[in-house]
């Protein structure tokens, strides 16, 4: 995909709050990345990859854990999954699953899995549901196990497989891949942790063992750009287009639930709320995936924008409001993409 540079400055002060939230959290390192109007406005590495001694600069190959930011991964997988006819949104999970006759999987369907709807949870190692499916909305791992595991189930193909046949290997992306964390190479940026977080890990069981995804803020960027365009990628229609918007529109099964509103994981902005994850300013239908290393995958159809946020810090550094920070990060983009609307 060749996109034209045109770093203009007018992105600045998005620049100028990603490097002030790495050091408030302690990052080593950080990247921003900016498509708007089909040009690259912002493109900035910042920092190194660790805080080790002879660390390697922060550069446009570093690849950083973006923890659940891969769920726009798995989304897209299950929308290629339904698209082809392996599933449908509302069918019922025990159909697929192993133990089908516990109790917690009554009612939930896939839609539920996509849209963090489902009511299952982990307590006490026993799967259990918090609530009836539907009914309210809560952010729960059980159900991206589940998804990943169908999907496998269904098409022959785990989900790495899916993405790198259809999008990974025509786009030609060198620096996306699941590894394990305990097998980093030389362009992986280190994540910094706290001692008492030392043990946290979130995987997804991809190719038949745990992998956590490691992507450059580049090639997040694009893939964000995929979905902001529909699929068409260098003049021609590489996915098709209802895939995308399937994975990018509301799925929520009960709209009306005063609750985060998704798409296939992707969080839709539709409403402005308290606990919405996506600033005010930002406009209705666009859509955003964060990730625990403080990393943010926004796409802004309204202003043609795709912004990628890359940082490499686990959870949140005392005092820190995170909400608070991204919500601000998205207003920020937004704000400056109007301003450079307006210089055109």
């Amino acid at each position: 995909m060749l996109l034209k540079n045109d770093n203009t400055n007018l992105f600045e002060d998005v620049h100028t709050h990603v490097k002030e939230s790495a050091e408030k959290l302690g990052s080593s390192g950080g990247a921003l990345f900016i498509i708007h109007n089909e040009k690259i406005v912002t493109e900035s590495y910042l920092g190194k990859q660790s805080h080790g001694k002879h660390a390697r600069d922060v550069q446009v190959d570093t690849q950083f854990h973006i923890a659940s930011v891969r769920k726009a991964y798995i989304g897209f997988a299950a929308a290629y999954a339904i698209y082809n006819g392996y599933f449908s949104i509302d069918d019922p999970i025990r159909q697929f699953v192993k133990n089908s006759h516990l109790s917690a999987y009554e009612g939930v369907t896939i839609r539920h899995l996509l849209t963090h709807t489902h009511g299952l949870r982990i307590v006490d190692g026993k799967l259990k549901s918090e609530y009836k499916p539907g009914e309210s909305w809560a952010y729960r791992g059980p159900s991206i196990d589940l998804l990943t595991t169908i999907i496998r189930k269904t098409t022959g193909q785990s989900v790495a497989d899916i993405v790198k046949e259809q999008v990974f290997k025509p786009v030609d992306f060198q620096s996306t891949e699941w590894i394990k964390m305990s097998q980093p190479h030389s362009k992986i940026a280190g994540t910094i942790r706290d001692a008492d977080n030392l043990t946290w890990t979130e995987t997804d069981v991809i190719d038949g063992s745990g992998m956590n995804m490691y992507v450059s803020a580049k090639e997040l960027a694009l893939w964000g750009y995929l979905h902001l365009k529909e699929g068409e990628w260098g003049g021609k229609q590489l996915i098709p287009k209802e895939i995308i918007q399937m994975a990018t529109s509301i799925q929520t099964p009960n709209p009306r639930l005063p609750i985060h509103k998704n798409g296939f994981l992707w969080f839709v902005k539709d409403t402005n709320h308290s606990f919405n994850q996506i600033g005010d300013k930002v406009p209705k239908g666009s859509y955003q995936l964060l990730g625990y290393t403080n990393v943010a995958l926004l796409v802004i159809p309204k202003e043609n924008l795709v912004a990628v946020r890359m940082l490499n810090r686990y959870g949140s550094s005392e005092g820190f409001d995170y909400l608070n920070n991204i919500r601000a990060f998205g207003d920020i983009v937004y704000e400056c993409s109007i301003k450079t609307s307006t210089t055109q």
